[in-house]
């Protein structure tokens, strides 16, 4: 008889091995917090645009399906099928960064069904794509050494510093932005995941983001039921939505059975070559998360093997979300931000993130209790995050000497790069589709010229001559 093995025991910073579930729920839990409201804000976006209702029972079933791919191609990532999956920690979700893109491949389409099912139509092209790019990717790593790497992965936590404090204020597009009673709650937050951080012992350290999520549920409630009280109150508009929010929870049902092809792929090159360049993008922002966590989680670099296997399970998610009616699905930088300020790598338990997004997929009351969660309450979690993908990107970069030549490279890639992201209307006389591209997050910029720079500025003499010797 063939002994039972024992499951080896790991611990929150190693890849391998297994925790005990008391500690690696909450640890794979505050992943999906932090990605939760991110992977579904754009098919909101996308469908409005479409002219598809809102609450409609269409919408409500790509939300659902929204968290089923993330979590399906989450498990895919850190597991792997075959070459498909970087087998790190890596959660998946829908690309912010297509939003642009689609909005405007939505107007041009005319909206409706058919604008949306090209901008489906369009994501399974890309997605074949992102695959193919994905296996010629050992060959162009050369063109990505840390310096580059390193000012992509800068790029990204710049890029989205912006979107946390968005969220701290309580969601550029609310009412009530920058209200005292939003930016309290953020703080709150804020600070319970510091004192969790660095007071805290064992899983309260861990899971500090998760546990000052918690603490934000706890302390909207308490405002909710003390300042509607004060007769002179006029304010909180956030918490007043809150509320009325938990009646989505009470509708949603228990369970619901994914539909393939809720939408009609239309095939149309109006979309499939503006969202196939963006495709482009994808893949160079999945290379700079991989580095991402590589580094702040591992303090190594990404072997070609992730880098390569990360890129394709980016386009395998991309074109599989389009058969539900899903937009593209990329690596979340929030994640890699997570998991640089955390240290926190462990597989399994970051693999139970991905399970309960699958089980949210099919349980759209569990998806619908964390989709209400309050914008100030992620805030005071992403502005820590998002800040930390930026001081895994300096790290990166200061793998090596720092020359005048790394000076250069990096100081031109972000001053264009990081200035066209914060000031895209100097793009305006451009055609759309580069205006689109090109500005935004500043994210491919930012790459295209540190990757031409890496290029076109030879090291020192006196540098090479160091590598030979070594």
């Amino acid at each position: 008889m063939s002994e039972k093995k024992t499951p080896v025991m790991g611990s929150p910073t190693s890849l391998e091995g297994r925790l005990p579930l008391r500690q690696a729920i909450p640890l794979g839990m505050q992943h999906v917090f932090a990605m939760f409201a991110g992977n579904l804000t754009p098919i909101l976006l996308i469908t409005a645009a479409c002219g598809i209702a809102s609450g409609s029972a269409l919408q409500i079933t790509l939300l659902q399906h929204a968290m089923l791919i993330a979590g399906i191609m989450t498990l895919v990532q850190i597991f792997t099928i075959g070459p498909i999956g970087a087998r790190l920690p890596i959660v998946m979700g829908i690309s912010s960064g297509f939003i642009g893109v689609c909005r405007s491949v939505a107007g041009v389409m005319g909206g409706g069904i058919i604008g949306y099912g090209a901008i489906l139509g369009a994501g399974f092209v890309g997605g074949l794509f992102e695959v193919a790019l994905g296996f010629c990717l050992k060959p162009l790593r050369k063109f990505f050494p840390p310096v580059v790497t390193g000012v992509v992965v800068l790029s990204i936590g710049l890029s989205l510093i912006s979107v946390g404090i968005g969220s701290f204020g309580g969601g550029s597009v609310a009412k009530d932005y920058g209200s005292p009673e939003n930016l309290l709650v953020g703080l709150i937050v804020l600070i319970a995941i510091l004192l969790f951080k660095h007071k805290g012992r064992g899983i309260f350290s861990s899971a500090s983001i998760l546990f000052g999520i918690i603490i934000g549920y706890i302390v909207c409630g308490i405002m909710a039921l003390i300042l509607p009280t004060i007769a002179e109150f006029e304010g909180a508009q956030f918490i007043k939505g809150w509320v009325l929010q938990w009646d989505k929870v009470t509708a949603a049902s228990w369970f619901a059975v994914p539909k393939l092809f809720p939408v009609k792929l239309v095939f149309d090159t109006r979309a499939i070559i503006p969202i196939g360049i963006m495709f482009i993008v994808t893949a160079v922002e999945t290379v700079g998360d991989i580095s991402g966590v590589a580094i702040g989680g591992l303090g190594r670099n990404a072997t070609n093997k992730e880098l390569s296997g990360g890129v394709i399970a980016d386009g395998t998610g991309s074109f599989l979300a389009s058969l539900f009616g899903v937009l593209p699905n990329t690596s979340f930088s929030q994640n890699v931000g997570l998991i640089s300020m955390t240290k926190v790598v462990n597989r399994f338990s970051i693999s139970l993130g991905g399970v309960f997004l699958v089980l949210c997929g099919l349980l759209p009351k569990l998806a619908a209790i964390i989709s209400i969660m309050p914008q100030s309450v992620l805030g005071g979690a992403a502005v820590m995050m998002f800040a930390s993908i930026a001081v895994s990107g300096i790290q990166l970069i200061t793998k090596e000497p720092i020359t005048t030549r790394t000076i250069t490279i990096i100081s031109v890639s972000l001053g264009l790069g990081y200035g066209l992201g914060a000031n895209s209307a100097a793009l305006r006389y451009l055609p759309g589709v580069v205006s689109l591209i090109f500005g935004g997050s500043g994210i491919v910029p930012a790459a295209i010229t540190a990757i031409i720079l890496n290029i076109i500025i030879r090291e020192e003499k006196k540098r090479v001559t160091e590598k030979v010797k070594n």
